[in-house]
């Protein structure tokens, strides 16, 4: 394959409208939180669902109801959400939402809660996702039933009650998908028309499954999904994510083993589903653990050893396919999200028209994706978005959702924008180069230098070393999934990190200046070990010096090989998305006292510098506990000191797209 050049999407020909969609908006909110075609919801439990090797899932299946309760004959369109975080937290969720006038009751307190422009507005940031219609996409939308939808919630394999070892993300997980759409599709209560909605988990299965196109789903609502799962959470940069990792996979190895208690008073328990989960306890946990225990290469356990090859059939299962998707996507992101680098490039991926794919991403982490959706001037709440979008493809309503967008950006530095593409039009790449020359601004760094448009004129070595300030950072946040935003000062300024780091700060800008797209920072290094790890940030600097990072990147000093025919250049050949292998063949020790030069990719990103800030470029050697470094890497570094090569005939500069 030939190396692409990032060119965005295709322009539409549409409408462009506002973010909030003006009338129409106002419209799709009304009939969301308006009165609906049937009064009440009936609840099919723990319905079996038998995959094609025999386990049985598990469902939910929530249909309209008459006023006495009995459920609608009519076949109508069937939504699923398929999740590992267990139908019964959907129910738990569902339940309460659903105590009358609770629901609006609390999206309304949770809009209206505002700590902004205290230290304590990162806790606005989580509560605000509430307001903003998460919890309906992420559990149960009554009033999309209610309007005339069947809603199925499918525990899957090896969670929750359904049988079987659980697959993450795997072919044969990918199969029950596949397999539960179709039995969706076929039931009495359907017409046949499946869509797909849910975060997280269920967003990234939305896009494995439409690539597979099963001929019964017509269109997919994905909140926060995935798209590399190996570069986005397991080991970005090459460095195990293990402050996602490990809660995580002990949240869902938990919540799998609890009992249905109702069967088991019954004498209807399900035995296969317990000798299943005693089978696989602590299903990659051991992966995880090894990775952070195994002392050498050559001690590295084949499991390991199997997920660190080109060739691993869970790397390959767990790469998005977005290329194959048919059906109208519709994609929730943020830029501080944990799958930051893959919501754009699903967007830009899918060979449809804008207005069949709609991409909307926000100043947001990974639980907080819909916060401040539903205010003036932001986009609809994210349960009234789906609505419509559901709507306009499963029922054929003509209600203007495809002439929304098609991309809706929180800019950075700004606000909420409607643009046709991202990249945004009119943007491009150009070098701005690290220098010594210091620029004035951030004397509380291990060295203050300056970001130039030329090279510098002499040569320098900068020194630094692992440091533990980046605990309190947005990559912490970040890494989090924005539950540590609420730690004072952290999250909204890089000032307490940047005392481990080295920063390079530009001249203030005299004009609104915006940044649009992925980034890439290449460093000329030099190391002590035969390996080193090294931190990148894109900052925007206010006069009075807060320092707001905007992207950021992480990479492992001997993991630098990048593979062209993925990656992503500028015109002028120079990387803007890097595409490191990450796998032990490639691996490429440094040679200690030599110049070895790196490309640190940074998530993509959309902001604006207002005039009088500065755009500021941080170096660090370590990031923990975002980034974490592989065992065997681990002790070759030996945590030794880094040296960064300020050198006019091999500089080291960020590839950063201005407007």
């Amino acid at each position: 394959m030939a190396a692409l050049v990032f060119a965005g999407a295709t322009a539409s020909a549409a409408p462009i409208m506002t973010p909030d969609a003006g009338n129409l908006g106002a419209t799709w909110t009304a009939v969301e939180d308006g009165p609906q075609q049937y009064p009440n919801v009936h609840i099919d439990w723990d319905v079996p669902i038998t995959m094609s090797d025999g386990v049985v899932l598990k469902a939910n299946v929530y249909r309209p109801a008459d006023a006495s309760g009995r459920p609608i004959d009519t076949p109508l369109p069937t939504i699923l959400n398929m999740t590992a975080y267990t139908k019964l937290v959907s129910a738990v969720a569902d339940a309460t939402l659903s105590i009358p006038g609770f629901s609006d009751a609390l999206m309304k307190y949770a809009r209206e809660f505002d700590l902004s422009g205290t230290p304590f507005a990162g806790i606005t940031e989580l509560t605000q996702a509430l307001g903003g219609g998460f919890a309906r996409n992420f559990a149960v939308d009554r009033q999309l039933v209610r309007s005339g939808y069947t809603q199925v919630v499918a525990d899957v394999r090896g969670t929750g009650f359904s049988q079987g070892v659980w697959n993450v993300f795997q072919a044969r997980e990918q199969q029950d998908t596949v397999e539960t759409i179709d039995w969706a599709g076929t039931q009495p209560w359907s017409n046949g028309k499946v869509g797909m909605t849910g975060a997280s988990y269920s967003g990234i299965n939305q896009v494995q499954a439409a690539a597979k196109h099963p001929p019964n789903l017509e269109a997919i609502f994905p909140v926060v999904p995935g798209n590399d799962l190996m570069r986005d959470i397991v080991a970005p940069g090459g460095m195990v994510g293990v402050a996602f990792l490990v809660p995580w996979l002990l949240a869902v190895n938990g919540t799998k083993m609890i009992p249905d208690v109702s069967a088991l008073a019954s004498g209807r328990f399900d035995w296969k589903w317990l000798s299943d989960r005693i089978a696989s306890p602590f299903t990659f946990v051991d992966l995880v653990l090894a990775s952070l225990t195994t002392p050498t290469i050559d001690a590295v356990p084949p499991n390991l050893a199997e997920l660190l090859t080109d060739v691993s059939s869970i790397r390959q299962d767990w790469l998005g396919q977005a290329s194959r998707i048919r059906i109208p996507t519709f994609i929730i992101g943020g830029w501080h999200d944990l799958f930051a680098n893959g919501e754009p490039r699903i967007y830009n991926e899918i060979p449809l028209p804008p207005g069949q794919k709609q991409l909307v991403m926000g100043d947001t982490y990974h639980i907080s994706a819909s916060s401040g959706f539903g205010e003036p001037g932001a986009p609809p709440r994210t349960d009234v978005l789906q609505r419509a979008w559901f709507d306009k493809w499963l029922k054929g309503i003509d209600n203007g959702i495809d002439r929304y967008g098609p991309v809706n950006l929180f800019q950075q530095g700004g606000g909420w924008t409607t643009t046709s593409a991202f990249p945004r039009p009119g943007t491009s790449y150009q070098r701005m180069y690290l220098s010594a020359a210091p620029s004035g601004t951030a004397a509380h760094s291990q060295y203050d230098g300056s970001l130039l448009p030329t090279p510098p004129s002499s040569t320098n070595q900068l020194t630094i070393g692992p440091g533990v300030t980046s605990v309190c950072s947005r990559d912490t946040a970040y890494i989090t999934a924005g539950a540590s935003a609420v730690l004072v000062g952290c999250s909204r300024d890089a000032r307490p990190q940047e005392l481990d780091g080295l920063t390079f700060t530009a001249a203030p800008v005299t004009r609104p200046t915006p940044i649009s797209g992925p980034i890439n920072v290449h460093l000329n290094t030099v190391h002590d070990a035969t390996d080193g790890f090294w931190t990148a940030t894109l900052n925007d600097v206010a006069p009075e010096g807060t320092s707001v990072v905007l992207t950021t990147g992480q990479l492992t000093s001997s993991l630098r090989e990048v593979d062209p025919s993925h990656s992503r250049y500028s015109a002028n050949g120079d990387l803007t998305d890097p595409y490191n292998t990450l796998t032990l063949a490639s691996r490429q020790p440094v040679v200690p006292g030599q110049p070895t030069q790196l490309d640190v990719g940074l998530t993509p990103t959309d902001a604006v510098l207002a005039p009088g800030h500065r755009l500021r470029v941080d170096i660090y050697a370590s990031n923990f506990p975002k980034g974490t470094p592989l065992r065997p890497l681990l002790n070759e570094s030996a945590l030794a000191q880094q040296h960064l090569l300020l050198d006019p005939d091999a500089p080291s500069f960020v590839n950063v797209p201005l407007g």
